[in-house]
């Protein structure tokens, strides 16, 4: 009985130190380096475009909405027959009409509906032509280049013949500032 014993309180002995380990000391000196000088709360502060970052202003282009607040990412978990995702999804069907001041059977359905993590940075070769008249006129840059840029940040199918071709909105308004 007394080998049992000692067992269980090396055990648990265990459990409390990486419990400590995982559950307190691992987080919090992620969460002090997360705040450390010079580190920005958003992808463009460590150079990736994995990362959807939307920009404020008529002058970019705009990625994917997202169902979940930045910086979290998610999906609704709303399927199409959701009336309350219908709603939304007509919301943002006028808004990009109005934006883009097209009609709105001319919205493609990446402009409208989130991706399942809300981060994809990359959107539909006819969304991106879709922006190009407002992008060019607001950072008063020829249509043709901004056509040059786009077709340059387009990513083709995936192995050659998966899915459809994408254009990398993080990177692409990179590029855009550098144009500028």
């Amino acid at each position: 009985m007394n080998a049992i014993v000692k067992q269980c309180l090396a055990g648990l002995r265990v459990l409390l130190v990486l419990t400590v380990i995982t559950g307190v000391l691992y987080p919090a000196a992620v969460w002090v380096v997360s705040r450390a000088p010079g580190l920005r709360a958003n992808a463009e502060a460590v150079d990736t475009t994995l990362v959807a970052v939307p920009r404020d202003g008529d002058g970019w282009f705009v990625p994917r909405p997202s169902a979940a607040t930045p910086p979290a990412s998610g999906g609704s978990n709303k399927g199409e027959r959701n009336a309350e995702h219908d709603a939304v999804v007509a919301g943002r069907r006028a808004a990009v009409a109005g934006r883009e001041g097209v009609a709105e059977d001319r919205v493609p359905a990446d402009a409208v509906t989130a991706s399942a993590s809300g981060l994809d940075p990359h959107i539909s070769t006819a969304y991106a032509e879709l922006q190009v008249p407002r992008v060019a006129r607001e950072n008063g840059v020829d249509e043709d280049r901004v056509r040059d840029l786009v077709a340059e940040h387009t990513d083709g199918r995936s192995l050659g013949f998966l899915g459809e071709p994408g254009v990398n909105v993080t990177a692409l308004n990179r590029a855009l500032d550098a144009a500028r």
